[in-house]
């Protein structure tokens, strides 16, 4: 079936809010063009999943377990199976491929058989005439289940059963650089424990599925890496790959929420076996239930340092909480062992981590896995030896930043632009925000919101302090490929390329890259399936480098093909022609013409690839080349504690980045400005609650977002340009470092106000309760 049988309000093309400007928009790499499809979005017609319909629908539900552990005596499928409406319900029995499947590791059943390993895992699908119909029949269907003790501490999955075939633990990682027996003068040690924060995809999550007469089926959901989707649903499904299709519909952003095709694949199987196309929309439980979160995570540090202040050694324990299944805690791991110490130079670092399964809610991609914890910590550690020595925060900080050319406790060099001091003297020597009236009250709002409990007499302002970095593309060995094509025709160009924007702005930058190459205005950016080339997922920023590395190279192949024959006629290189505004012409303006009467009416078009140099993985001791690049970021907290009620409010976060090159001004800070406040969810509210393995209140009302009034001011003060040579356009990924660094930034601002020590995420009220 072609995608043309989905019946949802198609989205304007790329240039409808383009024409409606009153002034023409710049265009091209470094102006702030607007994403094509800002009016749809904002007059709320554009297609996300749940808009999809096709003839003869049928509707999907998942029966999932009440229990976090336990053994499934029997299924009993038949009162479901005889309510009217229900045409089909499938179990394990009737996954006719792989049962298991896994992005790294395939450990995760499509439906349990024997076990149950975590709250909310699925047991079986049904597809009904009606939604409330499929509901009613999930919850008829008769489970025995044989009621097991959860493992739900990670420290205490080492020593017990195995939850799993594979075992419990996932990975171990032992960093050993530099001198065992190093010892500083000054000694801090630290516990600290990091929330499970949920991604919180505020559009539901939803899919279609639609069989085809050749017995396979095709998929419409919002995924962030469709191929990968097409090939693990093919293998349960019992297809080959090119029986299988994932059609990518409208993203609502995604911060890893996306990677899961554990809903998918019951989808085509139900389509499968009904012959019909059937739907799911997933409700905001099932999603809590359903979907990855980050790595709850357990770290203890310890800290030496010169009487000067200068970081000696580091050791550290990390162990990460992967719950039921592996995902991708490995990755986790690597990055949050290899960024342990952070963006300091550390002359001898001993970091132990592991990745053990539990019986808790899964883990896995959500922006800075791995590395926004142990930021946390070591900047927590960094507080206290500035204490300890008596030194201002920001200069002990200053005394030990990472520069290009210094090492890491890998033993990787730091090769790419590091502008980690010149990052934080930006953000310590903006100016800070006044300080509130002393009265009337209502002159400023209290930590308490605008009807805060609190006195002003007990509010306590803080500043502090954190400096955090993230690792570019995969990483350890990960082949980081992707492919583009670039079509002219008729003074239009398509770009064709399977890189899913996830609200990372990559069609946007796709259009600006072939108008600057081109000089044509009017650029389409085709909808993302499998029947194109991969590009990959959309983590890391890889999009902005390998696809939109890809893109460029696509496009200045159709350059060649432009201007070839012009500088043949004339007698000189393709070098002497340049294109602007839709015209051609010499550098002595002997050739003037424009881009389309140069065409003649031909189509041109070319396909490239974009694969950044290799990586590889971490060694027996934590060693190697692991990483294609970091991008670094420092923030300045200022927040108001009430010390006698525990609440915070974060008044500005003050924020300067390490941004390579700045693609799309308004796209950046957007983005930056989104990250943070993420960051500052992860430091206060979000926290996915868990009692012996089972998800509290998994609802918006019992998981707290930041919402506008949450939100602080957010300054960002300095965008460091100064481009990696070898990455594409020299630009770094934007999001997921502020992510990283914001929430160490409030601990420390509050451990500023409080005096307090602030060791876990989200602080606790009375971890802010101060003297």
């Amino acid at each position: 079936m072609s995608s043309d049988a989905t019946t949802a309000t198609p989205a304007p093309s790329p240039t409808a809010l383009d024409a409606v400007e009153e002034e023409p928009v710049a265009h091209g790499l470094g102006s702030s063009l607007p994403p094509a499809d800002a009016r749809a979005k904002t007059e709320g017609t554009f297609p996300y999943a749940s808009d999809l319909w096709a003839e003869g629908l049928l509707w999907a539900a998942l029966l999932r377990s009440p229990h976090p552990h336990a053994r499934i005596v029997s299924i009993d499928t038949t009162a479901a199976a005889d309510m009217p409406g229900v045409r089909a319900v499938v179990t394990h029995a009737d996954v006719p491929g792989e049962a298991t499947y896994g992005r790294t590791v395939a450990d995760r059943p499509v439906f349990a058989s024997e076990l149950v390993r975590h709250h909310g895992e699925a047991i079986a699908a049904v597809a009904a005439d009606h939604p409330d119909t499929a509901r009613l029949a999930a919850a008829a269907i008769a489970v025995e289940y044989e009621v097991l003790e959860p493992v739900t501490d990670p420290e205490k999955a080492f020593a017990a059963e195995p939850l799993h075939p594979d075992g419990n633990l996932i990975r171990h990682i032992p960093l050993r650089f530099g001198d065992a027996e190093a010892a500083g003068e000054i000694v801090v040690e630290g516990l600290y424990r990091i929330g499970r924060q949920d991604p919180a995809p505020i559009g539901a999550e939803a899919g279609l599925a639609v069989p085809r007469p050749d017995g396979g089926v095709e998929i419409y959901t919002a995924s962030t890496d469709p191929h990968t989707d097409r090939d693990l649903a093919a293998a349960c499904f019992g297809l080959s790959p090119d029986q299988v299709k994932v059609v990518v519909t409208g993203v609502p952003g995604a911060t890893g929420d996306r990677e899961d095709p554990g809903f998918q694949i019951p989808l085509g199987l139900l389509a499968l076996r009904t012959g019909c196309p059937v739907k799911l929309a997933a409700t905001r439980e099932e999603s809590f239930l359903g979907h990855a979160h980050r790595h709850p995570t357990l770290l203890r540090y310890r800290h030496h340092a010169d009487a000067e202040g200068r970081l000696v050694k580091v050791e550290a324990q990390i162990l990460l909480d992967a719950g039921a299944y592996a995902d991708a805690s490995s990755e986790s791991l690597a990055a949050a062992v290899a960024f342990a110490c952070g963006p300091y130079v550390v002359p001898h670092a001993f970091i132990e981590g592991w990745a053990v399964r539990t019986n808790n809610p899964p883990s896995g991609h959500v922006r800075g896995e791995g590395a926004m914890q142990v930021c946390a910590a070591y900047e927590a550690q960094m507080d206290k030896l500035a204490l300890k020595l008596g030194m201002d925060p920001a200069e002990l900080r200053l005394r030990n930043v990472l520069a290009t050319g210094d090492i890491l406790p890998t033993g990787q060099t730091v090769t790419c632009p590091a502008p980690v001091a010149e990052l934080l003297a930006a953000v310590r020597d903006f100016p800070l925000p006044a300080l509130p009236l002393d009265s009337p009250e209502e002159d400023w709002l209290l930590p308490g919101g605008l009807e805060g409990a609190g006195e002003p007499g007990a509010v306590r302002r803080g500043v502090g302090y954190a400096l955090g970095m993230v690792h570019m593309l995969g990483a350890e060995g990960a082949d980081e490929v992707s492919t583009a094509t670039v079509r002219v025709q008729d003074g239009v160009a398509t770009v064709i390329c399977s890189a899913v924007d996830t609200g990372s702005g990559f069609s946007t930058l796709a259009r600006q890259i072939v108008q600057e190459t081109l000089g044509l205005e009017e650029v389409h950016v085709a909808s993302v399936d499998t029947d194109q080339p991969p590009a990959g997922p959309a983590t890391h920023g890889r999009h902005t480098w390998v696809s939109g590395g890809a893109v460029e190279r696509a496009a200045k192949m159709v350059r060649t093909q432009l201007l070839q024959p012009l500088a043949h006629k004339f007698g000189m290189s393709t070098e002497l022609l340049q294109i602007t505004d839709g015209k051609i012409t010499s550098y002595d303006g002997v050739l003037s013409t424009t881009v389309t009467e140069a065409m003649d009416g031909k189509e041109l078009w070319a396909t490239a690839q974009c694969r950044p140099h290799p990586t590889e993985p971490l060694d027996e001791s934590g060693q190697g080349d692991a990483f294609v690049g970091l991008a670094f970021c420092a923030i300045r907290a200022v927040v108001d504690v009430d010390i006698e009620l525990g609440a915070i409010r974060v008044v500005e976060m003050a924020v300067a980045q390490d941004v390579g090159r700045i693609l799309n001004p308004a796209q950046l800070a957007t983005r930056i400005e989104a990250g943070v406040t993420q960051g500052v969810g992860a430091a206060l509210t979000e926290n996915l609650r868990t009692t012996r393995g089972l998800i509290r209140h998994p609802d918006l009302t019992g998981y707290a977002l930041p919402t506008s009034l949450d939100a602080p001011d957010i300054r960002i003060v300095k965008l460091v340009e100064e481009r990696d040579v070898v990455a594409p356009f020299g630009a770094k990924p934007a999001s997921a470092v502020p992510v990283v660094t914001a929430p160490a930034a409030v601990a420390s601002a509050v451990r500023a106000a409080t005096g307090r020590p602030v060791n876990r995420l989200p602080i606790r009220a009375q971890a802010a309760v101060g003297a």
